[in-house]
């Protein structure tokens, strides 16, 4: 619903220097189209690169009366927040927003749409809510109809949540255009869907049609593509992190042909709330191994798909600890490894080839 050419204004109240805001994060830093301005209360008139880091011209404004005057189309909720409840600091500008004509895309689990008040704000003829965190209509049971398709297929796997999955396929897919290679992406999140337009949220889907789901986006993603053509499937979650199970449908309904593994430098840890039990991760060997294993398993092919590369997130360390850091994996993996973001994909889309 949202096409790539609509004015955006993302709404990132409290989110524009912190984790919470990765959707609106990832989206300035990944979304083609334009975006006209940043709502932030706490950082309104400051400069967006030195807030964020990320290089993209933006105004950042207090609401939503400000906003307007960048003349948006569309407002996008770019909060994840815990749990994926509205925040009630936002509700006046989504208000104001609906109120002078714009559309509204929202990826929260609460759904925006089914908000008598927000609903009765939209006056104009085909002003739409889209709540993209909804289950498909139709969807039905995989059966590995992915292994079928002629182009190669490459999940991002993680060690953890939250540690630069859909960035990696992001910044390959870029990497891969560059070098003119048909690069196409599966978008399973609220950002990756909100940046590509097209995926399923894979965590609004009941757990029986959840690799049916991730196999018909595939599919769709897949038309035309010929056996040069690079699929790159959006992660979800991690086997180490005892709050996810989304890890399974990927490797089923995506049926991959090579995994891409991503992790955060320095990480032993997965991150888990205040007061819960720390939870190790185990040494990255141990995981691939774990990871090739079932993603050998569930398949019509007989292939055992590989870890081909690591994509190591350095984000929290200088430039020379950060080039440390990926010399280092690389040397006890034997494997190929860069941060996307900071180094560039080449290295690893050599290693996908």
């Amino acid at each position: 619903m949202l096409s790539p050419s609509a004015p955006v204004v993302l709404l990132l109240h409290g989110g524009l220097d912190d984790l919470s805001g990765k959707t609106g994060l990832a989206m300035l830093r990944y979304r083609s189209g334009p975006i006209v301005a940043v709502i932030d209360p706490a950082f309104a008139g400051s400069d967006l690169q030195q807030v964020s880091g990320i290089e993209r011209a933006v105004p950042v404004v207090a609401d939503m009366a400000a906003a307007l005057a960048y003349g948006p189309e569309v407002a996008v909720v770019g909060l994840a927040p815990s749990g994926g409840r509205l925040p009630q600091a936002m509700r006046a500008d989504l208000l104001a927003a609906l109120e002078a004509g714009l559309n509204l895309a929202s990826g929260l689990h609460s759904r925006l749409g089914d908000d008598p008040e927000l609903a009765a704000a939209c006056s104009r003829a085909g002003q739409w809510i889209w709540d993209l965190r909804q289950e498909p209509a139709g969807l039905e049971v995989a059966a590995a109809r992915a292994a079928a398709l002629p182009c190669r297929r490459v999940l991002a796997v993680g060690s953890d949540m939250a540690v630069g999955k859909m960035s990696a396929c992001l910044e390959l897919q870029a990497e891969a255009r560059r070098c003119g290679l048909d690069a196409r992406f599966v978008g399973t999140g609220q950002a990756g869907i909100l940046i590509s337009g097209q995926g399923v949220a894979l965590d609004a889907v009941r757990i029986d049609y959840a690799a049916g789901a991730v196999e018909a986006a595939v599919l769709a993603a897949a038309v035309g593509a010929g056996p040069q053509a690079l699929l790159l499937v959006e992660g979800q979650g991690s086997l180490c992190h005892p709050g996810s199970s989304a890890t399974l449908p990927l490797l089923r309904g995506s049926q991959p042909t090579e995994l891409l593994l991503v992790h955060r430098a320095g990480q032993s840890h997965v991150r888990t709330r205040p007061g819960e039990v720390p939870v190790a991760i185990p040494p990255l060997a141990e995981l691939i191994a774990a990871l090739e294993a079932l993603a050998a398993l569930g398949r019509p092919d007989g292939l055992r798909p590989r870890v081909r590369a690591v994509a190591l997130n350095t984000a929290r360390l200088d430039a020379a600890a950060a080039q440390l850091a990926v010399d280092a994996t690389a040397a006890e993996l034997g494997l190929p490894c860069a941060d996307p973001v900071r180094h560039g994909a080449g290295v690893l889309l050599q290693a996908l080839q």
